[in-house]
């Protein structure tokens, strides 16, 4: 889901719906529901979504439902005509539209042909419970607290260890303290079919980019190369910057390196601007912010 140029209320739709929505269907197949208090056909589905949930959730099945009245922009998203609509979503994707099962025999035998096909972790509806450890983990690395990120992801890890946000949020606690190596190996040590989840992709553009991380001196002589008619300099302090913490230093570089000339060395200012979005979260407000400022360059 697109979140570049979103205002404040869209940013908070965008993250509830990514701890309420995504996140379970990382481990779990999601029962969306999209619904209104005024809709009757609406208040009749509720208790068949609600029975087949319940009954199917020790096969990683769970139900989440969205006020198409109070969550405009998330059903903008979806490009919500009529209600209800119903979706299946795992790993944050649909991958099936579930309106026309209105009854309980239609909906279970949706479900179980796609239960045969997808690759549903069973008791997945737990993942549910390892959101606000999670989110304290987080909390933990945005406060610098790397060492208590650790752990938390660690334990988060060992409940759940087919979580892409516990495996990416350990490598970045390894990071923050600079363990650089241990990160790298924990990186390689992943099954296949996690390499592509979000999570861990973040991860390793933040290890990409920490790599870059230099001594105070070596940080200070980067900056004094980078003036304007050095790009290559520029984009040398900006990695430098942003691996060394100071990620608005880096932003404010890479910026003006765009709106100088965008398309220098085939838009390498670009590229590691988007990187650095990768490496911080797509969801974060700096970079929600930064998005912005980006999008004014390229399109203002």
């Amino acid at each position: 889901m697109a979140s570049m140029g979103l205002n404040l209320e869209e940013q908070k739709a965008v993250d509830k719906f990514r701890k309420d929505v995504v996140e379970p269907s990382m481990t779990s197949l999601v029962i969306l529901d999209f619904w209104a208090e005024w809709c009757g056909p609406c208040k009749a589905l509720t208790p068949v979504l609600e029975k087949v949930a319940a009954d199917y959730a020790d096969k990683g099945v769970v139900l989440a439902k969205v006020n198409v009245d109070e969550d405009t922009f998330i059903a903008g998203q979806f490009q919500i005509k009529s209600i209800p609509t119903v979706y299946a979503l795992f790993q944050g994707q649909p991958v099936a539209d579930l309106t026309q099962a209105r009854s309980e025999t239609q909906l279970k035998a949706m479900l179980d042909q796609l239960l045969e096909k997808l690759p549903i972790q069973p008791g997945g509806a737990a993942a549910q419970d390892i959101v606000p450890m999670l989110a304290l983990g987080e909390e933990a690395l945005a406060a610098g607290d790397g060492e208590r990120a650790g752990s938390i992801f660690s334990q988060i890890a060992e409940i759940a260890p087919e979580s892409g946000a516990a495996l990416g949020g350990l490598v970045r606690a390894m990071i923050l303290l600079g363990e650089t190596g241990e990160a790298e190996t924990v990186l390689a040590s992943l099954p296949p079919e996690m390499a592509n989840d979000p999570e861990v992709s973040r991860a390793r553009a933040a290890l990409e980019l920490a790599k870059n991380k230099p001594e105070d001196d070596q940080l200070a002589a980067l900056q004094a190369g980078a003036t304007a008619d050095n790009p290559e300099g520029q984009l040398a302090y900006a990695e430098a910057a942003f691996a060394a913490g100071d990620r608005d230093a880096a932003a404010e570089t890479l910026l003006g390196m765009i709106a100088a000339d965008r398309e220098w060395s085939e838009g390498a200012a670009k590229a590691k601007l988007l990187q650095i979005f990768e490496a911080v979260g797509l969801e974060d407000p700096w970079v929600a912010a930064q998005r912005r400022r980006l999008s004014l360059i390229l399109f203002g």
